[in-house]
């Protein structure tokens, strides 16, 4: 692996293996028919989501959690590359047939602030071609900063489609992200996809916050 953490702490990261539910990426009970590839979680099967299917490296906790920090909040950029293929090996499954990678995009004060996008530079080593297709059309609050029954309603309506994501109707793409904490962001940014045309869209973040466990 490449960048400032040493091979014990990437070493350390422990992966979601399967089974996961094949909606929001969470584990299933290790007793989950392997025959059943494509199950649900029971709050996947509660809630109707925009995103169609998803995969995370592993839980944001530990090195994952503190690795994913020095890339977003302390600019180790160099980081992303080996994230991304720790991405690759994860999802390779939402990968395959995907047309393109779309990461989600920052607000221009905060791209401006921040200096770089992460979610763009997970995007750029993931093995398909990288579509700015949505734009964010409202600053939000921080969703870090809030609780979880917040996050939906900061975000509701905070993206758009540019004409590069209205070119991908009937497409199948990958939205990237860093974090999915409650899916709210990422579940914002698949309706303003589907709102322009795109048949399917499935997610890859690096870590996820779990709410399942095995």
């Amino acid at each position: 692996m490449d960048g400032p953490v040493c091979a014990a702490c990437w070493a350390a990261i422990h992966p979601i293996t399967p089974p996961v539910c094949d909606r929001c990426g969470d584990p299933l009970p290790t007793w989950r028919e392997p025959s059943r590839p494509l199950a649900c979680c029971a709050r996947c099967r509660r809630t109707r989501h925009a995103v169609d299917r998803a995969r995370t490296v592993g839980a944001y906790t530990g090195p994952l959690r503190a690795i994913v920090h020095a890339l977003k909040y302390e600019g180790r950029r160099s980081l992303a590359k080996p994230l991304a293929a720790l991405m690759r090996a994860r999802g390779a499954e939402v990968i395959a047939g995907s047309r393109c990678a779309v990461p989600v995009p920052l607000h221009r004060s905060r791209h401006r602030r921040r200096g770089f996008n992460q979610s763009t530079d997970l995007a750029r080593h993931l093995g398909l071609p990288v579509v700015h297709a949505l734009r964010r059309v409202r600053a939000t609050a921080a969703q870090a900063d809030l609780p979880a029954a917040q996050r939906h309603r900061n975000v509701r309506g905070a993206f758009a489609a540019c004409r590069s994501g209205r070119a991908l109707a009937g497409a199948t793409v990958l939205l990237v992200d860093d974090v999915s904490t409650t899916g709210a962001t990422l579940d914002a940014c698949a309706r303003a996809l589907k709102a322009a045309g795109v048949a399917e869209v499935r997610a890859i973040t690096a870590a996820r916050v779990v709410t399942s466990r095995r």
